[in-house]
């Protein structure tokens, strides 16, 4: 059984490799995931149940194996894009659509993550953490904190979960609506509500000094 899936998985042969995704993305983007099984896999894969159960020992080592280099790719484009932008604000928004491009692209990843991969299953991977990705997001709202840009009463870690809680929620309710226009064409506006939720309070007043509830 393997130690680590990741390392496994670039193992296998290329092709092997190549039919394995296709059907892991495929099955547990589209089925009950406790339903779904070794076998279902190796069926579409046209891969042995031998072949992957040897490797992999379980489902959810295969499917976290390819879930941590699908993530991968989403942290190397964020890592890349925020190389060449100093303004915080406009970081953050690129980070925001950022992800909600990459779940419109790769769809069956987002329904993985966020409707048919309970909640408890995920969050008992390593992969969940999402070391590197949680890293380089925290570190702008930081820097943002640290220039009085962004809520300094709040901790970096919520800010982050409240950002891609509203990315989650807003996936999940594309897909329940028909995914009725694009989210990555609707991300400059929705960062906006999210913004005001992120932002130092004190730049509010100075901004709007006379505005009051009422107004």
């Amino acid at each position: 059984m393997a130690g680590n899936s990741v390392t496994m998985l670039e193992e296998l042969n290329p092709e092997v490799q190549k039919r394995l995704e296709a059907a892991v993305m495929e099955i547990f983007s589209t089925s009950d995931f406790h339903k779904a099984s070794i076998r279902d896999i190796a069926d579409k894969a046209g891969v042995s149940f031998t072949t992957i159960y040897k490797h992999f020992g379980s489902k959810e080592r295969l499917l976290f194996a390819f879930v941590n280099i699908w993530m991968s790719d989403l942290t190397d484009r964020i890592e890349d894009h925020l190389k060449g932008i100093e303004d915080l604000k406009e970081k953050l928004r690129k980070v925001f659509w950022l992800h909600l491009d990459y779940y419109e692209r790769h769809e069956e990843l987002g329904r993985i993550l966020f409707m048919t991969l309970p909640m408890k299953t995920w969050m008992a991977d390593s992969t969940f953490d999402q070391k590197r990705r949680v890293s380089l997001i925290i570190e702008v709202f930081r820097k943002g904190q640290q220039q009085g840009i962004i809520n300094p009463h709040v901790r970096p870690g919520n800010l982050l979960d409240f950002m891609l809680g509203f990315i989650q929620r807003t996936f999940f309710m594309w897909i329940i609506r028909g995914k009725q226009g694009s989210l990555a064409e609707e991300a400059n506006a929705l960062f906006e509500m999210v913004w005001q939720g992120m932002v130092n309070p004190a730049i509010i007043h100075y901004t709007y000094p006379n505005q009051t509830e009422d107004s």
